[in-house]
């Protein structure tokens, strides 16, 4: 394309160019947008919300398994001994504190 006389080829950045004649200029590269960020927020599992809880030395805490349905032909034995939570073993309760109540 042939340029007019008395006109001359100017960036958008220099003096005179783009950005002083009222045209959008392209906007300044980010680079150090890599520091500033930070790692998502961890957030707990609600179903483990609802399970488990952290006793004050950091065990985790637990309702007992199997007195759901059944109770009938149980030994009194075992309902009895089955009331109330129980701490749960040390390699479950490593997974549950890791994955499933980071923030607790």
């Amino acid at each position: 394309m042939p340029l007019l006389p008395g006109t001359a080829i100017t960036s958008a950045f220099e003096p005179g160019g783009a950005a002083e004649q009222g045209m959008p200029s392209r906007p300044e590269r980010q680079t150090d947008h890599i520091e500033d960020c930070e790692m998502p927020k961890l957030k707990t599992k609600s179903g483990a919300k609802k399970r488990f809880r952290l006793t004050a030395s950091g065990k985790v805490r637990m309702n007992q398994a199997y007195m759901r349905h059944g109770m009938r032909k149980r030994p009194q034995k075992m309902k009895r001994k089955a009331r109330g939570t129980t701490i749960m073993g040390d390699s479950n309760a490593r997974v549950v504190r890791r994955h499933f109540l980071p923030n607790a």
